[in-house]
């Protein structure tokens, strides 16, 4: 049996690891050999947990992000975060690394970064301040460093083990299954009003809200947080328009998140069966 893992083996911005549990729990409420196409696949955490959870289901993921890629170069992850561990002994947890031994690291990687792909999204979270990213050398240098090296390995062994890669515009592979029977849609854009940096495309407004086409007459389970007001929106252009909401009749599930001690926020799950389906 391979690993359920609860969150994604590399740092993803965005991931839903906070809200596993209650993805779990409106799983069960959709047909087990459904097809699950996730829009959005990220860090393939919610593609993952609907394989694991319906073994019978077909799993499309949609690596738009290249994710496979970071998967595929964690031996050479893992190699960079021993040389590091090996230049941060003695600098105390979580405090600034010298100049110095920062120099040392950059040459390190930048070694790295000639002989081939260095995963820059990892290495932040091991050397950057917390949510702090960048993805590429000549970025790496301006922050300061901190100790945040991990002390064990990434592994994926087994990670989105039997789901099917696949490489679209959100768009198209909407188009290509829009149509067919059983189909379940998971919809996890990046969020308005929050910190898209480490995504391959910037979004604006009307981005956000092409997305909402999606969940017309679907199957849908959707993410998004009370940052983006995206569902006051709808209700109100429901409202004061007559427009059409996506959401009614849609489930809700909230989660409260801390992001520091002075802030907070809430992630927002919607579902919605719109046609029904033998489970």
């Amino acid at each position: 049996m391979s690993k359920n893992f609860a969150n994604a083996p590399l740092p993803f911005q965005g991931q839903k690891r906070g809200f596993i549990k209650q993805f779990k729990e409106v799983l069960k409420t959709y047909p087990k050999d459904a097809i699950y196409v996730d829009l959005f696949g990220g860090s393939g955490l919610l593609s993952h947990t609907v394989k694991k959870e319906n073994p019978k289901a077909k799993v499309i993921y949609n690596d738009y992000d290249n994710f496979k890629q970071r998967l595929n170069a964690i031996p050479m992850t893992n190699k960079l975060l021993c040389d590091l561990r090996v230049l941060v002994e003695g600098v105390l947890r979580d405090q600034i690394i010298p100049e110095d031994i920062k120099a040392k690291i950059l040459a390190v990687v930048a070694k790295a970064d000639k002989a081939g792909f260095v995963d820059y999204i990892s290495l932040s979270s091991n050397l950057l301040f917390s949510m702090v990213y960048v993805d590429s050398l000549e970025a790496l240098k301006k922050p300061k460093f901190y100790n945040n090296v991990r002390k064990s390995n990434y592994d994926a062994t087994g990670y989105l083990q039997d789901v099917e890669f696949v490489k679209y515009d959100y768009k198209e592979l909407f188009n290509n299954f829009q149509q067919v029977k059983n189909v379940v849609f998971l919809v996890d854009p990046p969020y308005l009003s929050t910190d898209c940096s480490t995504y391959n495309n910037y979004w604006k407004l009307a981005d956000y809200l092409d997305v909402l086409k999606v969940l017309k007459d679907t199957n849908y389970i959707y993410f998004t947080s009370n940052k983006s007001s995206v569902i006051e929106l709808c209700e109100w252009i429901e409202t004061n328009t007559g427009g059409k909401n996506p959401f009614n009749k849609a489930k809700v599930v909230y989660r409260n998140n801390v992001a520091t001690y002075k802030s907070s926020y809430t992630d927002i799950m919607l579902h919605k069966r719109y046609k029904t389906t033998t489970t």
